[in-house]
């Protein structure tokens, strides 16, 4: 906006608008509707098309993290890759194939290594479908032990001569395994504005319910006092039999000897019990605020950045006509400038809003509230054709300042 409308003035458009009688307003009104629609799909695409692109690169980023890496066995080096099985190649030739002084540990009995098998040279291969691995490895030996059937410490083992032989390995565990995407939809980038404020209202209730809860927890613990009908608690507390009794050091003296001990031990865990309830509700409470704030914050993301087009036009385009230079010089760097200045109020706010430093509407519409009256006062300069961007104005100006001054002395 700042390079069209900069370019407009600079070739005298804006002059000829003006002079048949069409003010700047006039003229900017239907690119005003047309960035005001660009605004709208831009909050439709944030509120449908970014939370669905949200779910699919996190979940696939997730799987990914979680997938194991390529089969890549390394001469000199055991490779435990595939599970159970712990392979030595000793020499790899460059065609990535052939493969010498191949040694083959067998886990799979889960006996430790009761299963060797030793081969001078080999091949590996895949499968056509690539769920296989396989070593044709020839000129070796397999070792097999054995437990003996009588219980004895002697154990049997087989040794057995190959020339060629092939042994298959599964890939199965290094295919990507999507998880079910279901399991991140509740995640905060995943929402869209109904399904923010539904997460927002079912922690308003959850807070209305808080006194509710710790009173049900607590009941059990204080059952001398407590009542079920509230409005009656102070009246019948009145009436019950020990209430008049005075808990100072004298109150353990009126309990027996045989049952003091035993009464102090029961009030004790009945006390910390009810502060265990307590602490576990307050901690909930606290995760669950957290995710509210985050909830809030990204509400008002859904409206701040669709709003931030329109904004920025109304500062681009009078700013252009004000400055009247088109191209990508001066227009370029002056966009730019208030780019970064709302960008960096925008991360400010929304950092502010997250710590609850300040309110979450606060923070979030911060680096609007801040550009709007710049925005404001723009559009009634560019209206009564301010030149306090023009070099000839300030030249102007420096003159009659000098002069005046001159004049004085």
């Amino acid at each position: 906006s700042i390079m069209t409308f900069g370019n407009l003035g600079e070739n005298f458009e804006l002059v000829a608008v003006k002079s048949a009688g069409i003010s700047l307003l006039r003229f900017m009104r239907p690119l005003f509707l047309f960035i005001v629609f660009i605004g709208g799909l831009a909050f439709v695409f944030n509120n449908n098309v970014i939370p669905f692109a949200n779910l699919k690169a996190l979940s696939l980023l997730y799987d990914l993290r979680n997938s194991k890496p390529a089969f890549n066995i390394r001469p000199g080096l055991f490779n435990k890759d595939i599970e159970n099985y712990s392979i030595r190649v000793g020499e790899k030739d460059d065609d990535g194939k052939t493969i010498r002084n191949v040694l083959i540990y067998d886990h799979t009995s889960g006996m430790g290594n009761d299963k060797v098998v030793a081969a001078k040279e080999g091949q590996m291969l895949a499968s056509p479908d690539k769920q296989f691995l396989i070593f044709r490895l020839k000129d070796g030996w397999r070792y097999e032990e054995y437990d003996s059937k009588d219980g004895s410490e002697n154990h049997e083992q087989v040794r057995m001569y190959f020339k060629q032989w092939d042994k298959v390995f599964d890939l199965s565990s290094f295919r990507l395994t999507r998880t079910d995407e279901s399991l991140f939809k509740n995640a905060y980038q995943m929402m869209n504005v109904g399904q923010l404020n539904h997460n927002i209202d079912s922690f308003k209730n959850f807070q209305k319910k808080i006194p509710e809860r710790i009173n049900r927890y607590l009941t059990p613990y204080i059952s001398l006092y407590a009542q079920d009908e509230k409005d009656s608690l102070t009246k019948r507390i009145g009436r019950v039999e020990h209430a008049g009794l005075s808990y100072d050091s004298t109150f353990l003296e009126r309990i027996p000897d045989s049952v003091r001990v035993r009464v102090l031990q029961l009030a004790t865990s009945q006390a910390r019990s009810g502060k265990n309830l307590v602490q576990v509700t307050v901690t909930e409470n606290s995760l669950k605020e957290m995710n509210y704030n985050t909830f809030k914050v990204e509400w008002h993301r859904k409206f701040t950045l669709s709003f931030a087009c329109i904004l920025l036009f109304l500062i681009g385009a009078p700013l252009g006509a004000i400055i009247r230079k088109g191209g990508l010089g001066m227009p370029l760097v002056v966009a730019i400038a208030f780019f970064v200045v709302f960008h960096i109020m925008s991360i400010t706010g929304e950092k502010l809003a997250k710590t609850e430093a300040v309110e979450t509407w606060m923070g979030m519409w911060m680096a609007t509230a801040m550009l709007l009256p710049i925005a404001i006062i723009l559009n009634l300069q560019a209206r009564n054709d301010s030149q306090i961007f023009s070099k000839e104005w300030y030249l102007r100006m420096w003159k009659k300042t000098r002069s005046f001054i001159k004049k004085e002395q």
